[in-house]
């Protein structure tokens, strides 16, 4: 049993938000990528403070200038106005009357895990482990920039955005009963800049200079001047909360792997742990979230179940077999092949294919500029041209997938032709720092190939003759040689049996051309060791890009992040780029913003970093015929873990026919 809701039309000027929340993390993927990290920086962006109010105007009811000069407020929104107000009974996507209990349940198969502190490097973290915790501010699913208070009651800020005070509602307490304090938010984010993963420890000296518990519900946040302004709030209010006393009983260091994870303020606690297996999460029956207007008809599970197997073929036998009930899948092969089997055919199980609105994943085989044979941009274009896109889809996709061309793809924000106007304006500010082709050549595109075969000998000739001009030529093995006698050697790092039949195909296109090329599999412990290590040539990877790019680009793409940050696969270290973040970093409106990304998507594609891969415009998922969800869903989120429900009525009917 098939249905498919209609994919809604986007128009241009309408801007949308990348909400890929926990549902879009735990789906498995058809990727070697580490999906471990739980967390990343997203930050916000905005600067000037001038243009503040404009920028970051709120509905009437939503905030109020004190007699102290601070703005007060439940919510802050970067662009534009805020959607909802502190009367808003609801978010306008959820069902409010949702009914609650039943068991969500769904497998993993990208790597095992053997802990559950997603804030440590030791360790592999299960999927969802961050889900205990919570921050001050939330963000929706149906907005972009706009976060509005879940553990305060409400924040204030002056003019300028020098400083934040947040005040904490009086409810909130932790999952073991005990009250939040404004203690508990200091030593989280003194423990995290100090103790936490790389990427906290980073950012958060960026943004935040100091804090300050100001009584016991209240806590002061006050900003490096140089921050982005936009950075500013949304850092400090989306730092995860934990309780000090239930860290300190614990004994361990912060940074210490644990299965008994950090006591947190969350919906859900840890059920049933088994490293490796499984892991399940409970409905914390004592929430004290439970009648806040942001969590109306959302975690509407009583048990969050997640199944970990080998490989996704023995996932995929699992979903048939009935031992979990909700799939994403993420396999052309399979969608296009697998799935007639006799649950779907008399109606217990629903295949469905559901809007997806968000960015590309930016999913590529990301090249090491850390090694010495991948120095030269030709020979980076000539690896990409040898990829065909076009007959990997038609062949083994199905003709289902779109390239990944822009680090920006299917926005508004993609660069195009060649630069122009305020784009090129722009450019020329850092033109000694950028290549020449940026202005001479129209944005880099690798071109089409044929579809018929899978070596397209156009295409060979063109990355041969780049490959000649960087000084590689055929030795009389017919293996590439440069002026040392060295081979160029590509290793494909791969870990899962479903990419096999993807990269082999482009490691035989490449061998033809005389490039040393291979593919070499390892478990998950390895590749993610490796990847750690940047020890590879090539991988699989994304560059999970935002709406609104601020600070978090220089994690991805900047030159202090080359050598420190896990999310800068390929080890780039450009100044041009560098310079380009900043500008975006600095933008004061959406426009501005706009044409800053463009220049920067104009300058990453040039320096050829990646090879794009592909995306689905839809979320394809299969699951019993118990879950339900809202007749409007938001185009930027699935949600299934956050506003899904079960039917119980449904649920009752699979159990009395022995399905359940």
């Amino acid at each position: 049993m098939q249905r498919r809701v209609g994919f809604p039309i986007r128009p241009p000027e309408v801007h949308m938000q990348d909400q890929t929340e926990a549902t879009a993390r735990v789906a498995t993927r058809e990727t070697a990528a580490d999906q471990s990290r739980t967390w990343r920086m997203t930050a916000l962006p905005l600067a000037g403070a001038a243009l503040i109010l404009a920028l970051g105007s709120f509905a009437a009811k939503a905030q109020e200038v004190g007699d102290d000069g601070l703005i007060r407020t439940f919510g802050i929104s970067t662009f534009g106005e805020l959607r909802y107000t502190p009367d808003s009974p609801h978010l306008d996507y959820v069902n409010p009357d949702a009914p609650q209990g039943g068991e969500m349940s769904f497998a993993w198969s990208s790597g095992s895990f053997d802990s559950m502190h997603p804030y440590s490097r030791i360790g592999r973290p299960a999927v969802l482990s961050n889900i205990f915790f919570e921050s001050m501010l939330e963000a929706t699913a149906d907005e972009i920039g706009s976060s509005y208070c879940l553990l305060c009651e409400e924040f204030a800020y002056p003019e300028d955005r020098s400083h934040v005070i947040f005040t904490l509602r009086e409810d909130v307490r932790f999952s073991d009963g005990t009250p939040m304090t404004a203690q508990d938010v200091m030593f989280s984010y003194e423990i995290l800049r100090d103790e936490g993963l790389p990427s906290f420890r980073a950012n958060i000296p960026n943004t935040i200079a100091s804090a300050e518990v100001l009584d016991e519900r209240t806590i002061r946040f006050d900003f490096n001047p140089d921050a982005p302004l936009r950075d500013r709030i949304q850092t400090a209010g989306g730092l995860p909360v934990f309780s000090q006393a239930s860290h300190e009983a614990s004994g361990l260091a912060f940074e210490d792997s644990r299965l008994d994870p950090l006591t947190g303020s969350g919906p859900y606690v840890l059920g049933e742990v088994e490293p490796g297996q499984r892991v399940v999460f409970t409905r914390n029956r004592d929430y004290w979230g439970d009648d806040h207007w942001i969590t109306q008809g959302r975690n509407n599970f009583d048990a969050i179940r997640i199944e970990y197997y080998g490989d996704s073929l023995a996932a995929f036998e699992g979903f048939t077999a009935g031992n979990y009930t909700f799939r994403q899948e993420s396999s052309s092969q399979a969608w296009a092949n697998n799935y007639d089997f006799p649950a779907l055919s008399d109606g217990t199980v629903i295949r469905e294919e559901l809007p997806d609105g968000t960015i590309a994943s930016g999913q590529s085989f990301m090249i090491n500029l850390r090694r010495p044979q991948f120095q030269d941009v030709r020979v980076r274009s000539a690896l990409a041209h040898m990829f065909n896109f076009e007959w990997t889809n038609e062949t083994l996709f199905y003709g289902l997938y779109a390239p990944v061309v822009s680090f920006w793809e299917n926005t508004w924000m993609e660069a195009d032709g060649l630069p122009e106007g305020d784009e090129l304006a722009l450019l020329e500010q850092f033109r000694d720092q950028l290549p020449p082709t940026v202005f001479s050549e129209e944005v880099y595109a690798v071109p089409e190939s044929t579809a018929d075969r899978a070596l397209d000998r156009r295409q060979s000739r063109r990355a041969l003759g780049l490959l000649e001009e960087a000084g590689w030529v055929p030795g009389d093995d017919g293996l590439l040689r440069n002026e040392a006698g060295q081979t160029l050697d590509v290793e494909f790092l791969n870990s899962s049996p479903l990419f096999d039949r993807i990269i082999n195909p482009y490691v035989e296109n490449l061998r033809a051309i005389g490039v040393n090329a291979s593919m070499n599999r390892v478990d998950n412990a390895q590749l993610q060791q490796r990847q750690r290590d940047a020890d590879y040539d090539m991988i699989t990877d994304h560059f999970p890009m935002t709406y609104e790019p601020g600070a978090s680009l220089r994690q991805y793409f900047g030159s202090l992040g080359a050598d420190e940050s896990l999310f800068n696969v390929p080890g780039l270290a450009d100044e041009g780029i560098d310079a380009l973040i900043e500008a975006v970093v600095q933008t004061e409106t959406r426009e501005e913003l706009d044409v800053a990304v463009r220049a920067l998507d104009r300058v990453l594609r040039d320096r050829v970093i990646r090879v794009g891969q592909w995306y689905n415009p839809a979320h394809w998922v299969a699951y019993y015929n118990m879950y339900r969800y809202p007749e409007n869903l938001p185009p930027y989120s699935l949600g299934f873990l956050d506003f899904w429900w079960i039917d119980p009525d449904a649920e009752q009917d699979l159990r009395d026919a022995g399905v359940l």
